[in-house]
Protein backbone atom coordinates (compact mmCIF):
# COMPACT_ATOMS: atom_id res chain seq x y z
CA UNK A 1 0.00 0.00 0.00
CA UNK A 2 1.28 3.25 -0.77
CA UNK A 3 1.17 4.66 2.48
CA UNK A 4 1.96 8.37 2.12
CA UNK A 5 -1.21 8.67 -0.69
CA UNK A 6 -3.62 6.93 1.69
CA UNK A 7 -2.64 9.25 4.40
CA UNK A 8 -3.06 12.05 2.07
CA UNK A 9 -5.99 14.15 0.57
CA UNK A 10 -8.47 11.75 -0.47
CA UNK A 11 -11.25 13.47 -1.79
CA UNK A 12 -11.28 14.07 -5.59
CA UNK A 13 -12.57 17.70 -6.24
CA UNK A 14 -15.11 17.44 -7.52
CA UNK A 15 -15.73 13.62 -7.63
CA UNK A 16 -16.68 10.05 -5.19
CA UNK A 17 -13.99 8.00 -3.38
CA UNK A 18 -14.15 4.60 -5.47
CA UNK A 19 -12.84 1.73 -3.97
CA UNK A 20 -12.12 -0.95 -6.86
CA UNK A 21 -12.32 -4.62 -5.69
CA UNK A 22 -10.07 -6.51 -7.83
CA UNK A 23 -6.30 -6.20 -8.99
CA UNK A 24 -6.22 -7.73 -12.83
CA UNK A 25 -6.72 -6.42 -16.07
CA UNK A 26 -10.25 -5.08 -15.70
CA UNK A 27 -10.04 -3.56 -12.32
CA UNK A 28 -6.55 -1.76 -13.00
CA UNK A 29 -8.51 -0.41 -16.07
CA UNK A 30 -11.63 0.36 -13.82
CA UNK A 31 -9.77 1.98 -11.68
CA UNK A 32 -7.94 4.26 -14.43
CA UNK A 33 -11.25 4.95 -15.78
CA UNK A 34 -12.77 6.14 -12.44
CA UNK A 35 -9.40 8.17 -11.93
CA UNK A 36 -9.94 10.31 -15.40
CA UNK A 37 -13.53 10.94 -14.44
CA UNK A 38 -12.39 13.33 -11.72
CA UNK A 39 -12.63 10.57 -8.97
CA UNK A 40 -10.09 9.09 -5.82
CA UNK A 41 -9.35 5.42 -6.66
CA UNK A 42 -8.66 3.23 -3.95
CA UNK A 43 -7.63 -0.54 -5.70
CA UNK A 44 -7.54 -3.63 -3.24
CA UNK A 45 -6.06 -6.52 -4.75
CA UNK A 46 -4.67 -9.32 -2.78
CA UNK A 47 -1.65 -9.84 -4.29
CA UNK A 48 1.43 -7.95 -2.72
CA UNK A 49 3.21 -7.64 -5.65
CA UNK A 50 0.30 -6.42 -7.82
CA UNK A 51 -0.37 -3.36 -5.21
CA UNK A 52 3.57 -3.02 -5.21
CA UNK A 53 3.53 -3.06 -8.92
CA UNK A 54 0.52 -0.42 -9.69
CA UNK A 55 2.63 2.13 -6.37
CA UNK A 56 5.07 1.74 -9.05
CA UNK A 57 2.98 2.89 -12.37
CA UNK A 58 2.16 -0.14 -13.94
CA UNK A 59 0.65 -3.80 -13.76
CA UNK A 60 3.24 -5.83 -16.44
CA UNK A 61 1.15 -8.97 -15.45
CA UNK A 62 -2.43 -8.07 -16.67
CA UNK A 63 -1.36 -4.57 -18.48
CA UNK A 64 1.85 -5.57 -20.33
CA UNK A 65 3.49 -2.16 -21.93
CA UNK A 66 0.89 0.43 -20.11
CA UNK A 67 2.19 2.85 -17.73
CA UNK A 68 -0.36 3.97 -15.26
CA UNK A 69 -0.95 7.45 -14.16
CA UNK A 70 -0.40 8.62 -10.71
CA UNK A 71 -3.61 8.71 -7.92
CA UNK A 72 -4.47 5.27 -7.68
CA UNK A 73 -3.95 4.44 -4.15
CA UNK A 74 -3.27 -0.05 -4.06
CA UNK A 75 -3.81 -1.68 -1.05
CA UNK A 76 -3.84 -5.20 0.07
CA UNK A 77 -6.07 -4.19 3.29
CA UNK A 78 -9.51 -4.75 2.00
CA UNK A 79 -10.95 -2.20 5.00
CA UNK A 80 -8.42 0.16 3.85
CA UNK A 81 -10.03 -0.16 0.66
CA UNK A 82 -13.55 1.00 1.56
CA UNK A 83 -12.68 3.01 4.46
CA UNK A 84 -15.16 6.27 3.77
CA UNK A 85 -16.04 4.63 -0.45
CA UNK A 86 -18.76 6.25 -2.00
CA UNK A 87 -18.88 3.51 -4.03
CA UNK A 88 -17.54 0.00 -4.84
CA UNK A 89 -16.67 -1.42 -8.25
CA UNK A 90 -16.47 -5.21 -7.95
CA UNK A 91 -13.92 -6.75 -10.12
CA UNK A 92 -13.35 -10.38 -8.83
CA UNK A 93 -14.32 -12.71 -11.31
CA UNK A 94 -17.87 -14.47 -11.27
CA UNK A 95 -17.12 -17.41 -9.16
CA UNK A 96 -15.28 -15.81 -6.50
CA UNK A 97 -17.73 -12.97 -6.23
CA UNK A 98 -19.67 -14.29 -2.99
CA UNK A 99 -15.81 -14.69 -1.12
CA UNK A 100 -14.92 -11.28 -1.94
CA UNK A 101 -18.02 -9.91 -0.77
CA UNK A 102 -18.16 -12.09 2.47
CA UNK A 103 -14.76 -10.25 3.14
CA UNK A 104 -16.12 -6.71 2.79
CA UNK A 105 -18.99 -7.22 4.57
CA UNK A 106 -18.02 -6.18 7.70
CA UNK A 107 -16.33 -3.00 6.07
CA UNK A 108 -18.92 -1.79 3.70
CA UNK A 109 -20.75 1.47 4.22
CA UNK A 110 -24.04 0.87 4.54
CA UNK A 111 -26.18 2.81 1.50
CA UNK A 112 -23.69 3.01 -0.70
CA UNK A 113 -23.80 1.91 -4.25
CA UNK A 114 -22.10 -1.95 -5.35
CA UNK A 115 -21.32 -2.28 -9.13
CA UNK A 116 -20.87 -5.45 -10.51
CA UNK A 117 -17.69 -5.67 -13.05
CA UNK A 118 -17.43 -9.15 -13.74
CA UNK A 119 -19.71 -11.23 -16.31
CA UNK A 120 -21.05 -14.59 -15.10
CA UNK A 121 -23.62 -17.02 -13.23
CA UNK A 122 -22.39 -18.50 -10.01
CA UNK A 123 -22.03 -22.36 -10.98
CA UNK A 124 -22.77 -24.18 -7.82
CA UNK A 125 -25.93 -22.68 -7.21
CA UNK A 126 -26.96 -20.45 -10.51
CA UNK A 127 -27.56 -17.44 -8.99
CA UNK A 128 -26.76 -14.39 -10.99
CA UNK A 129 -24.63 -11.86 -9.31
CA UNK A 130 -26.80 -9.35 -8.24
CA UNK A 131 -28.43 -12.17 -6.44
CA UNK A 132 -25.53 -12.96 -4.49
CA UNK A 133 -25.17 -8.94 -3.70
CA UNK A 134 -28.60 -9.09 -2.19
CA UNK A 135 -28.04 -12.12 -0.18
CA UNK A 136 -24.91 -10.64 1.19
CA UNK A 137 -25.00 -6.88 1.14
CA UNK A 138 -28.69 -6.37 1.72
CA UNK A 139 -28.00 -2.32 2.50
CA UNK A 140 -26.28 -1.63 -0.15
CA UNK A 141 -28.18 -0.63 -3.83
CA UNK A 142 -26.64 -3.19 -6.67
CA UNK A 143 -25.46 -1.85 -10.51
CA UNK A 144 -24.16 -3.58 -12.97
CA UNK A 145 -21.34 -2.17 -15.60
CA UNK A 146 -20.96 -3.94 -19.01
CA UNK A 147 -20.79 -3.55 -22.58
CA UNK A 148 -18.16 -4.41 -25.60
CA UNK A 149 -15.02 -3.76 -23.95
CA UNK A 150 -11.65 -4.86 -23.80
CA UNK A 151 -9.35 -3.79 -20.80
CA UNK A 152 -6.23 -2.82 -22.63
CA UNK A 153 -8.39 -0.31 -24.40
CA UNK A 154 -9.89 1.31 -21.85
CA UNK A 155 -6.21 1.46 -19.82
CA UNK A 156 -4.85 3.40 -22.77
CA UNK A 157 -7.90 5.70 -23.26
CA UNK A 158 -9.31 4.34 -26.22
CA UNK A 159 -13.00 5.25 -27.18
CA UNK A 160 -15.67 2.87 -25.42
CA UNK A 161 -19.08 2.62 -24.73
CA UNK A 162 -20.64 0.94 -22.06
CA UNK A 163 -23.83 0.52 -20.38
CA UNK A 164 -24.55 1.12 -16.26
CA UNK A 165 -27.60 -0.50 -15.39
CA UNK A 166 -29.46 -0.64 -11.63
CA UNK A 167 -33.29 -1.36 -11.28
CA UNK A 168 -33.50 1.93 -10.11
CA UNK A 169 -33.51 4.59 -12.89
CA UNK A 170 -32.03 7.56 -10.84
CA UNK A 171 -29.67 5.60 -9.58
CA UNK A 172 -28.32 4.34 -12.81
CA UNK A 173 -28.59 7.63 -14.67
CA UNK A 174 -26.58 9.11 -11.89
CA UNK A 175 -23.56 6.09 -11.69
CA UNK A 176 -23.75 6.87 -15.62
CA UNK A 177 -22.96 10.64 -15.45
CA UNK A 178 -20.41 10.24 -12.85
CA UNK A 179 -18.40 7.35 -14.45
CA UNK A 180 -17.97 8.54 -18.19
CA UNK A 181 -15.15 10.90 -19.10
CA UNK A 182 -13.61 11.76 -22.53
CA UNK A 183 -13.06 8.63 -23.87
CA UNK A 184 -15.13 6.47 -22.09
CA UNK A 185 -19.32 6.89 -23.01
CA UNK A 186 -21.43 5.28 -20.15
CA UNK A 187 -25.41 4.59 -20.69
CA UNK A 188 -27.90 3.98 -18.28
CA UNK A 189 -30.43 1.56 -18.26
CA UNK A 190 -32.89 -0.23 -15.89
CA UNK A 191 -32.87 -3.57 -17.03
CA UNK A 192 -30.53 -5.07 -14.42
CA UNK A 193 -31.28 -8.49 -15.29
CA UNK A 194 -30.56 -8.54 -19.14
CA UNK A 195 -27.63 -6.27 -18.55
CA UNK A 196 -26.35 -9.23 -16.45
CA UNK A 197 -27.80 -12.06 -18.68
CA UNK A 198 -26.01 -10.46 -21.57
CA UNK A 199 -22.67 -10.06 -20.08
CA UNK A 200 -22.59 -13.34 -18.64
CA UNK A 201 -23.99 -15.96 -21.50
CA UNK A 202 -21.75 -14.24 -24.63
CA UNK A 203 -18.82 -16.00 -22.60
CA UNK A 204 -20.08 -18.90 -24.05
CA UNK A 205 -20.84 -18.26 -27.24
CA UNK A 206 -17.49 -16.39 -27.69
CA UNK A 207 -15.92 -20.04 -26.78
CA UNK A 208 -18.01 -21.49 -29.34
CA UNK A 209 -16.47 -19.18 -31.53
CA UNK A 210 -13.24 -19.33 -31.11
CA UNK A 211 -13.70 -23.17 -31.14
CA UNK A 212 -15.20 -23.07 -34.54
CA UNK A 213 -12.55 -21.31 -35.75
CA UNK A 214 -9.86 -23.19 -34.27
CA UNK A 215 -11.26 -25.62 -36.06
CA UNK A 216 -11.03 -24.45 -39.39
CA UNK A 217 -14.39 -24.46 -39.90
CA UNK A 218 -14.74 -21.50 -41.91
CA UNK A 219 -15.85 -17.71 -41.46
CA UNK A 220 -19.50 -18.70 -42.26
CA UNK A 221 -19.74 -21.48 -39.86
CA UNK A 222 -18.21 -18.72 -36.81
CA UNK A 223 -20.99 -16.03 -38.56
CA UNK A 224 -23.77 -18.92 -38.20
CA UNK A 225 -22.70 -19.95 -34.74
CA UNK A 226 -22.46 -16.28 -33.12
CA UNK A 227 -26.04 -15.47 -34.77
CA UNK A 228 -28.11 -18.41 -33.75
CA UNK A 229 -25.80 -17.86 -30.16
CA UNK A 230 -27.92 -14.84 -29.76
CA UNK A 231 -31.12 -16.30 -30.47
CA UNK A 232 -30.75 -18.71 -27.23
CA UNK A 233 -28.96 -15.24 -25.64
CA UNK A 234 -32.64 -13.63 -26.39
CA UNK A 235 -34.78 -16.85 -25.13
CA UNK A 236 -32.71 -17.38 -21.71
CA UNK A 237 -33.09 -13.60 -21.50
CA UNK A 238 -36.39 -13.86 -22.22
CA UNK A 239 -37.37 -16.49 -19.00
CA UNK A 240 -35.59 -13.82 -16.80
CA UNK A 241 -37.51 -11.53 -17.48
CA UNK A 242 -34.62 -9.43 -19.37
CA UNK A 243 -36.51 -6.58 -22.27
CA UNK A 244 -35.85 -7.52 -25.77
CA UNK A 245 -34.12 -4.14 -26.58
CA UNK A 246 -31.50 -4.43 -23.45
CA UNK A 247 -30.10 -7.75 -25.51
CA UNK A 248 -29.76 -5.68 -28.41
CA UNK A 249 -27.88 -3.19 -26.76
CA UNK A 250 -24.23 -2.79 -25.51
CA UNK A 251 -24.38 -5.51 -23.25
CA UNK A 252 -26.02 -7.87 -25.79
CA UNK A 253 -25.15 -7.74 -29.08
CA UNK A 254 -22.21 -5.48 -28.83
CA UNK A 255 -20.51 -7.47 -26.49
CA UNK A 256 -21.56 -10.74 -28.19
CA UNK A 257 -20.00 -9.04 -31.80
CA UNK A 258 -16.49 -8.10 -29.79
CA UNK A 259 -15.88 -10.72 -28.12
CA UNK A 260 -17.03 -13.24 -30.33
CA UNK A 261 -14.34 -11.87 -33.05
CA UNK A 262 -10.85 -11.27 -31.57
CA UNK A 263 -8.34 -12.99 -29.70
CA UNK A 264 -8.08 -10.35 -26.94
CA UNK A 265 -11.36 -12.09 -25.64
CA UNK A 266 -9.71 -14.34 -22.72
CA UNK A 267 -13.44 -16.48 -24.25
CA UNK A 268 -12.28 -16.52 -27.68
CA UNK A 269 -8.71 -17.58 -27.22
CA UNK A 270 -9.46 -20.36 -25.09
CA UNK A 271 -12.14 -21.84 -27.76
CA UNK A 272 -9.61 -20.73 -30.16
CA UNK A 273 -7.30 -23.60 -28.04
CA UNK A 274 -9.76 -25.94 -27.99
CA UNK A 275 -10.62 -25.91 -31.02
CA UNK A 276 -6.76 -26.35 -32.54
CA UNK A 277 -6.38 -29.45 -29.83
CA UNK A 278 -4.08 -27.47 -28.11
CA UNK A 279 -3.41 -27.85 -24.24
CA UNK A 280 -5.80 -25.14 -22.10
CA UNK A 281 -3.90 -25.30 -18.97
CA UNK A 282 -1.95 -22.15 -18.17
CA UNK A 283 -4.64 -20.04 -20.62
CA UNK A 284 -5.66 -17.34 -18.56
CA UNK A 285 -9.43 -17.07 -16.95
CA UNK A 286 -11.81 -18.05 -19.57
CA UNK A 287 -15.54 -16.94 -17.47
CA UNK A 288 -17.49 -18.69 -19.89
CA UNK A 289 -16.35 -22.41 -18.94
CA UNK A 290 -18.39 -22.46 -15.53
CA UNK A 291 -20.74 -20.39 -17.17
CA UNK A 292 -21.05 -23.18 -19.76
CA UNK A 293 -22.52 -25.78 -17.33
CA UNK A 294 -24.84 -23.46 -15.68
CA UNK A 295 -26.21 -21.92 -18.32
CA UNK A 296 -27.08 -25.46 -19.68
CA UNK A 297 -28.67 -26.47 -16.24
CA UNK A 298 -30.64 -23.56 -15.95
CA UNK A 299 -31.75 -24.30 -20.13
CA UNK A 300 -32.56 -27.41 -19.12
CA UNK A 301 -34.55 -26.98 -16.55
CA UNK A 302 -36.61 -24.16 -17.96
CA UNK A 303 -37.33 -26.15 -21.20
CA UNK A 304 -35.52 -23.60 -23.33
CA UNK A 305 -34.29 -24.78 -26.69
CA UNK A 306 -30.12 -23.82 -26.09
CA UNK A 307 -28.17 -26.44 -28.00
CA UNK A 308 -24.95 -24.12 -29.02
CA UNK A 309 -24.59 -23.75 -24.66
CA UNK A 310 -25.15 -27.32 -24.07
CA UNK A 311 -22.82 -28.42 -26.81
CA UNK A 312 -20.39 -26.18 -25.34
CA UNK A 313 -20.44 -27.57 -21.80
CA UNK A 314 -20.42 -30.99 -23.91
CA UNK A 315 -17.34 -30.06 -25.14
CA UNK A 316 -15.59 -28.23 -22.17
CA UNK A 317 -16.99 -31.55 -20.00
CA UNK A 318 -14.61 -33.61 -22.98
CA UNK A 319 -18.64 -35.44 -24.24
CA UNK A 320 -17.96 -34.40 -27.62
CA UNK A 321 -15.49 -32.89 -30.24
CA UNK A 322 -15.79 -29.45 -31.48
CA UNK A 323 -16.74 -31.09 -34.73
CA UNK A 324 -19.29 -33.99 -33.82
CA UNK A 325 -20.81 -30.83 -31.95
CA UNK A 326 -21.03 -29.07 -35.00
CA UNK A 327 -22.53 -31.78 -37.16
CA UNK A 328 -24.60 -32.55 -34.55
CA UNK A 329 -26.08 -29.00 -34.76
CA UNK A 330 -26.19 -28.62 -38.59
CA UNK A 331 -28.25 -32.17 -38.55
CA UNK A 332 -31.10 -30.89 -36.29
CA UNK A 333 -34.49 -30.37 -37.57
CA UNK A 334 -35.06 -28.41 -40.27
CA UNK A 335 -37.62 -24.87 -38.79
CA UNK A 336 -38.18 -21.54 -40.07
CA UNK A 337 -35.58 -18.94 -39.03
CA UNK A 338 -38.23 -17.05 -36.98
CA UNK A 339 -39.98 -19.84 -35.22
CA UNK A 340 -38.10 -18.90 -31.88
Amino acid sequence: MNERAMSGNDTAPSGWRVAVLGGGAWGTALALAMLRAGHFVRLYARDPETVAAIDRGENQRYLPGITLEAGIVATSNIQAALDGADCVLAVTPAQSLRATLAAAKDHMPAGIPLVLCAKGIESETGALLSAIVEEILPRNPVAALSGPSFAADVARGLPTAVVVAARDEALAADLAARFSAENLRCYSNDDLIGVEIGGALKNVFAIAAGAVAGAGLGASAQAAMVTRGFVELRRIGAAFGARPETLMGLSGLGDLLLTCSSTQSRNFAYGLALGRGKPLAGLPLAEGVPTAAIAARIATERNIDAPIIAAVAAILDGAITVRQAVTALMTRPLKTETND
